[in-house]
């Protein structure tokens, strides 16, 4: 059983930062790309950020492009998202996802429960 359990969501003010965690079980993490994706209220659920086995590769968005960087950790089984000048659009349920490298929702097989992200203004 695959699992993925995101942490680090919350509410914060404008010009914020927060750091989304995101473990994985029941795998072996290091086989695969980690993605994170969004989906707020009434949207579809949108690409953020990806980050390739190795780590040596990510791509983001370009709305969260220059604030906001994925990295991981592949002795820890840990995604992490750091997001920087958080801005009101920002606010959406963040989901960390486990797959082939890409932007694209199709890609990921296996997705967290996800994380509620709130930006004040």
């Amino acid at each position: 059983q695959v699992q993925l359990v995101e942490s680090g969501g919350g509410l914060v003010q404008a010009g914020g930062s927060l750091r989304l965690s995101c473990t994985t079980s029941g795998r072996t993490f290091s086989s695969g790309a980690m993605a994170w994706f969004r989906q707020a209220p009434g949207k579809d659920r949108e690409f953020v950020a990806t980050i390739t086995r190795s780590g040596t590769n990510t791509a983001q968005a370009d709305s969260v492009k220059g604030r906001f960087t994925i990295s991981r950790d592949n002795a820890k089984n840990t995604v992490y998202l750091q997001m920087n000048s958080l801005k009101p659009e920002d606010t959406a349920v963040y989901y960390c996802a486990a797959g082939s490298y890409s932007r694209l929702k199709a890609s990921y097989s296996y997705w967290g429960q996800g994380t509620q992200v709130t930006v004040s203004s």
